[in-house]
C-alpha cells in the first residue's frame, strides 16, 4: 500500500503575527516554523501506525513551498516518513497547492491521501476537498477513527451534535482531526535515518491561482475588564445588551 500525506509549514503558535507590504503580505522575519500540527500529529502518525501493522506501506511525504519548508520535511521524515516530495512553488493559493498535490498524487498511483483537517494560519480546511475533485476520488473530512480492512477502510469522523461512521473502497482522500493518533517525538535513530531519506524537489506543473490576498488585518486589541457587583443584576444586563450586544 502506498500512503500520501501532505505536509504544510505553519508559524509555530507563539510566533508574533505581523505583516508587511502595506498589510498585503505576511512578515516572515523571525518566525519558527514547524510542521503544521494537523498534519503532524494526525495524518502523519495514523500512516504511520498502518505502516507499523503493514511493514510493506510506504508513506510518501509531499509539500507544496519552498526551500526554507526543507527542514520541517526533514522532521516529518524522522517521524517516519520513507521518502518526500517537494514542489518548488510558493505563494499559491488553496487551488493552486491542490492543483500540485492531485498532479503528484495522479502519477503515483497513492491508496490513501492524509491531510491535515486544516492548517493552523490561514484554517481554510478547503485544500482536502480540492485534491479529492482533482483526482475524482471520494473524501472524508474530519476523520477521527480510520480502520484499514483489506481494500476498504471504515472511517469515523464529527458531524454536528455527533458522528458519522463511512465505510468507502480505497482509494481516498481524509483531512484528519483530533483523535485518529497520538503526538510523537522523533528518536534519534529516526534524526540519524532522516539524513539520507530521499527528499525530491521538482518543479511545479502550470495551474492558474483563483484568489488573491487584498489585505490582512489583526484582531482588535481586546477592551479592559469591567468588574460588576453580584447584586447589581440590572446594570450587568445593560452592559451585555448595549456594549457587548450579546443579548
Amino acid at each position: 500500500m502506498k500512503i500520501l500525506v501532505c505536509i504544510s509549514k505553519t508559524p509555530d503558535t507563539t510566533a508574533k503575527i505581523a505583516f508587511t507590504d502595506n498589510n498585503t503580505k505576511f512578515d516572515a522575519a523571525g518566525v519558527q516554523w514547524i510542521i503544521n500540527p494537523n498534519d503532524e500529529y494526525y495524518a502523519l502518525v495514523r500512516a504511520i501506525e498502518l505502516k507499523e501493522a503493514d511493514p510493506a506501506t510506504a508513506i510518501h511525504l509531499i509539500n507544496v513551498g519552498g526551500a526554507d519548508s526543507d527542514a520541517i520535511i526533514r522532521k516529518a521524515l524522522a517521524l517516519g516518513g520513507d521518502e518526500a516530495i517537494r514542489v518548488n512553488a510558493d505563494n499559491l493559493d488553496s487551488f493552486g497547492i491542490a492543483s500540485q498535490i492531485a498532479h503528484i498524487a495522479k502519477e503515483g498511483g497513492y491508496d490513501l491521501i492524509f491531510l491535515g483537517k486544516e492548517t493552523i494560519d490561514y484554517n481554510g480546511s478547503s485544500v482536502g476537498g480540492m485534491v479529492a475533485e482533482l483526482l475524482d476520488l471520494p473524501y472524508v473530512s474530519l476523520a477521527t477513527k480510520f480502520e484499514l480492512n483489506g481494500t476498504a477502510a471504515t472511517i469515523t469522523r464529527e458531524i454536528e451534535g455527533g458522528e458519522e461512521v463511512n465505510e468507502v473502497a480505497l482509494p481516498v482522500v481524509v483531512s484528519c482531526n483530533k483523535g485518529m493518533a497520538e503526538q510523537r517525538i522523533p528518536n534519534m535513530r529516526g534524526i540519524m535515518a532522516a539524513r539520507t531519506k530521499p527528499l525530491k524537489v521538482v518543479e511545479p506543473v502550470a495551474n492558474d491561482s483563483l484568489t488573491v490576498i487584498e489585505t490582512f488585518s489583526l484582531p482588535p486589541a481586546k477592551a479592559g475588564v469591567k468588574l460588576v457587583d453580584a447584586d447589581n443584576v440590572r446594570e450587568l444586563v445593560r452592559l451585555l445588551h448595549e456594549e457587548a450586544k450579546v443579548i
